[in-house]
C-alpha cells in the first residue's frame, strides 16, 4: 500500500508540472474517444487493446493524449496506474497539431528517453463519399485515404464544425466521430463543452528533438522487431543502467514497475501495430 501511495504522489506532482507549463491556446471543445488495437500477445494470440483518447480542440491548436494525460480529471476519473500499463501496451504519444506556428508536434516516451519529433503538419488526401451512418448520436459522412501507409475509413459530422479527429487524424469538413483502419478504431464517446487551457510541450533538457520522419523510423525500428512482444526491453543493452529511478509495487496480484520519471516499465508486451507504417 505505502509503495502504490508513493506512486500516486508521484503522479500528482507530474500532473502539477504539466499544469505549470507554457498555455498555448484554450480549448473550445474536449471530445473523449474510445481507441481500439487489434494485435496478438506475446504468445501470439489474438487480443484487443483498449484505452481511452482526450483531444482538445482550440483555435490554433489541437492537443490529442491519453487519457492519463489529461491534467483535469473530476472526482470520478482519477488516473489509473494499472490503465497507464494498458496505455504503453498501445504506445499513443501526445500530438499537438499547429504548435508551434501551424506545425504538428510529437512527444512519446521510448525506454529510456522522452521524444520529440517536428514537422509541418501533412495534408491528408481524403476521397469524400455521399455515403452516411449514425455514429454516437451524429448523422455522419464517409471519407477515406491511405496514410502514411495505412488505409482509413472515417465518419465525420458537420453537426460539430471542426477540422479536428483523433491522434493526428484531420483535415475534413466536421469533427472526425469515428475511424476504422485493418487493426486501429477510434470512436468518439463523449463532447464536453470545456474551456481547458491546451499546453505546450514541458521543455525539458533531457528531451530528444529530432525531426518526426526519424522519429518514427525509429519507433517502428523498436517496437516492430520480433524480439520486441516477449522481451520489451532487448534493444536497450544495460536496462538496470538505464533505470535513473523505480518504483515496483503489485497490483491484483501482478508486478508493476514505474521507472524513469513514473513511465511504465513492461516486462511482456503485445505485436505492435504502427499507425504509420512509414
Amino acid at each position: 500500500m505505502k509503495k502504490i501511495l508513493v506512486t500516486m504522489m508521484a503522479l500528482t506532482l507530474t500532473i502539477a508540472v504539466q499544469a505549470q507549463t507554457e498555455t498555448v491556446d484554450t480549448a473550445q471543445f474536449v471530445a473523449v474517444y474510445d481507441y481500439e488495437c487489434r494485435t496478438q500477445n506475446d504468445e501470439a494470440a489474438s487480443i484487443t487493446d483498449r484505452m481511452q483518447l482526450v483531444v482538445q480542440v482550440g483555435r490554433t491548436v489541437t492537443k490529442s493524449m491519453p487519457y492519463s494525460a489529461y491534467p483535469v480529471y473530476d472526482d470520478n476519473s482519477k488516473p489509473d496506474v494499472a490503465a497507464g500499463f494498458q496505455e504503453a501496451l498501445m504506445h499513443m504519444p501526445t500530438v499537438w497539431t499547429g504548435y508551434p506556428n501551424g506545425q504538428t508536434t510529437v512527444r512519446e516516451f521510448i525506454f529510456p528517453h522522452d521524444y520529440e519529433g517536428y514537422e509541418p503538419t501533412p495534408d491528408i488526401a481524403w476521397t469524400l463519399s455521399d455515403d452516411t451512418l449514425t455514429v454516437s448520436g451524429y448523422l455522419c459522412q464517409q471519407a477515406t485515404a491511405t496514410h502514411r501507409g495505412v488505409e482509413w475509413h472515417v465518419w465525420y459530422t458537420d453537426e460539430i464544425p471542426s477540422s479536428a479527429g483523433p491522434w493526428r487524424l484531420r483535415g475534413l469538413p466536421g469533427l472526425i466521430v469515428k475511424a476504422v483502419s485493418e487493426a486501429h478504431t477510434f470512436c468518439l464517446t463523449e463532447l464536453r463543452q470545456e474551456a481547458s487551457p491546451i499546453t505546450a510541450p514541458e521543455q525539458r533538457p533531457d528531451v530528444q528533438r529530432m525531426k518526426y520522419a526519424k522519429l518514427l523510423k525509429h519507433r517502428n525500428e523498436i517496437y516492430g522487431n520480433r524480439q520486441y512482444a516477449k522481451n520489451p526491453a532487448y534493444y536497450v543493452p544495460d536496462l538496470m543502467g538505464s533505470i535513473t529511478d523505480m518504483n515496483v509495487f503489485n497490483h491484483n496480484g501482478q508486478q508493476l514497475v514505474l521507472a524513469n520519471g513514473g513511465h511504465p516499465l513492461l516486462t511482456k508486451a503485445h505485436v505492435f501495430q504502427p499507425l504509420e507504417a512509414k
